[in-house]
């Protein structure tokens, strides 16, 4: 048992280290993040203790039936041939039918090894979150980033503008709209420091520390020029999905010591009898107490249970079966769906790139209107309008790429 568990171990130490080593690419600090997770998080914990529970359970059924004993005293003492019945003392112990216990352990264990899976599972999880998080936690760091410089873009303006009002090349209307686009991208850039630290929140718990700890994000992240090649033969053998063959597995287990407990129990015991010696009476056997081995048996002659333990266990093979497919199939669709997802993300990102380079030389164009006197500055604010949009909309991708690889590495990892 132990020799199994620790080679378990070893198989989900290399598959978190495998997820984490496709993340260490991108940054050293989320792998530290993810190993401290792993290593504090309560859920983690908690699963990690109803194993340990499930397995105590090994040494739990290992056990034989309560031993009996009894006592009893004649009131009324019998007279026999030998003398008068005083007391009795009887000890008796029932033994299962062979191989019961084991099968019995074998079933507990069976169970433990699907409890197993629970822990491989919540660590995956709790990868994805952890990294999710993160991502959550860098966009929104780089979006304030975005509004920080197109304010003082504007500041810019402004000061552009009010230097066309005193020679009468703009009117005092143009430069109110640019403050009011400050105050505006102000605000948004407020709003988003009070998300992050709601985020930062979310990110503190999930490695189970103090919430107001800092988060240092890195900063940058780009979308890499090729994707890395997914393995999709690896979902077959999900986590998810094998813990539905170890629970088909324990059903099997369950219907041996079905078998086992539907065959006859049989026990050994010993009465003792204490005897009075007959007074004035001189014989050999006078007074002598009596010793009777005894042996029973126990015979489930109605086992109409034991049927329809075999037929509910039959059912529940059968239920598993589909349980494991529909899961497959929802694993499937949803590995599809990020890949794709992802596909998408880096289509949106090189178009915003396109657009924004254009945008870039649109403002270039109005910046050198400038100096003829022709600059229009609700053009200068559509244009920093659209080179805003255009910002957030690649961040927007970055982060739907990086948060749908996780995904994708959570199922074919």
């Amino acid at each position: 048992m132990e020799v199994q568990n620790t080679r378990k171990k070893k198989n989900v130490i290399f598959v978190i280290c495998s997820l984490i080593f496709v993340l260490s690419a991108q940054s050293q600090q989320l792998t530290s993040f993810i190993e401290e997770a792993l290593a504090n998080n309560p859920k983690i914990q908690k699963f990690e203790l109803q194993y340990k529970i499930a397995s105590e359970k090994v040494n739990e059924v290992h056990t034989l039936p309560n031993t009996e004993f009894g006592v009893g005293y004649f009131i009324s003492e019998p007279e026999t041939r030998t003398g008068a019945q005083r007391f009795k003392v009887s000890v008796k112990q029932m033994i299962p039918w062979f191989g019961t216990i084991t099968a019995r352990e074998n079933y507990v264990s069976s169970l433990a090894d699907a409890k197993y899976e629970d822990i491989v599972i919540a660590k995956r999880k709790l990868i994805v979150s952890v990294s999710q998080s993160y991502y959550n936690l860098y966009t929104n760091k780089a979006k304030q980033e975005v509004f920080v410089k197109n304010i003082k873009l504007l500041e810019t303006y402004e000061t552009l503008a009010l230097s066309a009002v005193e020679v009468g090349k703009a009117s005092a209307v143009d430069v109110l709209r640019l403050q009011m686009r400050q105050n505006e991208l102000e605000q948004l850039k407020q709003v988003l420091l009070q998300q992050y630290l709601a985020e930062q929140t979310v990110f503190n718990k999930l490695l189970n520390r103090g919430k107001s700890i800092v988060i240092n994000v890195v900063n940058e992240l780009k979308i890499p020029l090729e994707n890395d090649v997914i393995t999709t033969e690896n979902l077959a053998i999900h986590p998810e999905l094998t813990r539905y063959d170890k629970l088909y597995q324990s059903m099997e287990k369950s219907e041996l010591l079905n078998q086992k407990e539907s065959g006859p129990m049989f026990g050994f015991g010993l009465d003792y009898v204490a005897v009075s010696e007959r007074p004035n009476m001189n014989f050999g056997d006078n007074g002598k107490d009596i010793v009777m081995p005894m042996v029973s048996f126990s015979i489930p002659i109605f086992n109409k249970k034991y049927k329809s333990k075999t037929k509910q266990n039959k059912l529940k093979q059968q239920e598993i079966i589909f349980q494991k497919q529909d899961r497959f199939n929802s694993l499937q669709a949803l590995l599809d769906k990020a890949i794709y997802n992802r596909s998408s993300s880096r289509i949106s990102y090189n178009t915003q790139a396109k657009n924004l380079q254009q945008a870039n030389d649109a403002e270039e164009i109005l910046i050198r209107s400038y100096e003829t006197g022709t600059i229009d500055f609700k053009d200068v604010l559509d244009i920093q309008e659209l080179q805003l949009k255009f910002q957030i909309n690649q961040i927007e991708s970055i982060k739907t790429y990086y948060k749908q690889t996780t995904i994708i590495n959570y199922l074919s990892n």
